[in-house]
């Protein structure tokens, strides 16, 4: 029997959040404004976060600066993250959900997979229980979802894309050529930008296209990812949701890729600006990890982790990054990865430092007082002002 996967995405979350905040304290509703939320707007190079849907009609984007936005909409009124209270309400949502199964996987801050399939003699419909939940979650934490149903967590999600917001779409096995096929190449899920360019210059213009196209015509040009992109577009995929339990007392952080990618080499960078992103929360409560944990996602959506113990604690940049990337040696990444993650665990509040033979103690020393001085610079002015040489020129650090 086939499984009946949902996919849960809040609409426009970090403006939705913020918004609900602000309508509890009895403030306007942002998202019934011209609104973005974004960072300093006082620096031309803030960057849009989010915006209303008024904002959008006016052509804000996301991702650009909050300067050029506003050449667009002179009058947008803009608003900082609150990267606190998002996480308090990503946690609401998700124990709301929780509270029907234990078969949740978080996919990011604002979605989630459930399997429906061990619950549905309880709650029956499937269609009636996405309505009931999509509206639970409305009038409860006073914020909008989607909810996409489909056999697979590949269609779910697309089903969850249709038309926004506060929707409840299907895409059945039985639905893929009449509701996917007919869509644009570009929204198909794991379809980024430059691939959606060379599929169009091989007059690949819709999913139907892609689906029918010879395998053979696209292997020149998209080697491995060739059986990735025909798969999606028949609507293959993953049906195993697996529970996301985060380990206590540990930090960590994860990333969904634009594209499946083969090579260790590549997902380095990836590996470093995880590092930096959870050693420096480390070091922001003066915590050493013992743990380094490297978690993959492959194409087929099945999740796995490894990790190593550490001979002294550290909270040092450079020496998680390293000691990642000799966790991820022992990893396969044959199958395409399309999501990448750090987690440090084994916290302590202070370490006693073993002294190897073959290490340069005052070395080491320098190398905690850059990670000082870069840590209060880009808490000062902004995290992008200084990043690894490695990753410049580089868009992995704007996941972060």
């Amino acid at each position: 029997m086939d499984k009946i996967i949902m996919h849960i995405d809040v609409n426009n979350a970090f403006l939705s959040w913020t918004a609900t905040k602000m309508v509890k304290e009895g403030k306007k509703d942002l998202r019934k404004t011209y609104a973005i939320i974004g960072g300093d707007e006082k620096q031309r190079s803030g960057i849009v976060l989010a915006k209303s849907p008024l904002a959008k009609k006016k052509g804000v984007v996301t991702g650009e600066t909050i300067y050029n936005a506003k050449k667009k909409c002179p009058y947008l009124e803009v608003y900082p993250p609150e990267f606190s209270y998002y996480k308090k309400m990503s946690n609401a949502l998700f124990n709301l959900i929780s509270k029907y199964t234990p078969d949740l996987e978080k996919m990011s801050i604002d979605e989630c997979f459930i399997d429906y399939t061990p619950i549905m003699h309880i709650y029956g419909d499937p269609l009636k229980f996405a309505y009931n939940l999509k509206n639970e979650v409305k009038k409860t934490l006073g914020f909008t979802v989607n909810v996409g149903i489909a056999n697979n967590k590949l269609c779910a999600k697309m089903a969850s894309d249709f038309s926004k917001p506060d929707k409840v779409h299907t895409l059945f096995k039985t639905e893929i050529k009449t509701k996917m096929w007919p869509l644009p190449i570009d929204e198909l899920f794991g379809v980024g930008k430059k691939t959606a360019i060379k599929l169009k210059n091989l007059n690949i213009n819709t999913v139907e296209d892609l689906a029918l196209t010879d395998k053979d015509k696209l292997k020149p040009i998209f080697k491995n990812m060739t059986d990735d992109l025909i798969d999606s577009a028949w609507g293959r995929g993953s049906d195993i949701v697996e529970s996301s339990i985060d380990p206590p007392k540990g930090i960590g952080n994860e990333t969904t890729l634009n594209h499946n990618i083969f090579s260790k080499e590549e997902l380095h960078q990836y590996l470093l600006a995880l590092s930096e992103n959870v050693t420096i929360r480390l070091r922001k409560q003066n915590k050493y990890a013992s743990v380094v944990v490297v978690t993959l996602k492959d194409k087929y959506f099945k999740r796995f982790s490894h990790q190593k113990k550490l001979v002294n604690a550290t909270n040092i940049t450079e020496e998680v990054y390293e000691t990642a990337k000799e966790v991820l040696d022992e990893m396969k990444v044959d199958d395409g990865i399309r999501l990448i993650g750090v987690r440090l665990d084994g916290l302590k509040d202070e370490v006693n430092h073993q002294v190897s033979l073959f290490e340069n103690l005052e070395e080491r020393e320098e190398t905690k007082k850059l990670d000082k001085t870069i840590d209060n610079l880009k808490e000062k002015y902004g995290f992008k002002i200084i990043k690894k040489a490695s990753l410049i020129n580089d868009n992995t650090r704007s996941k972060y």
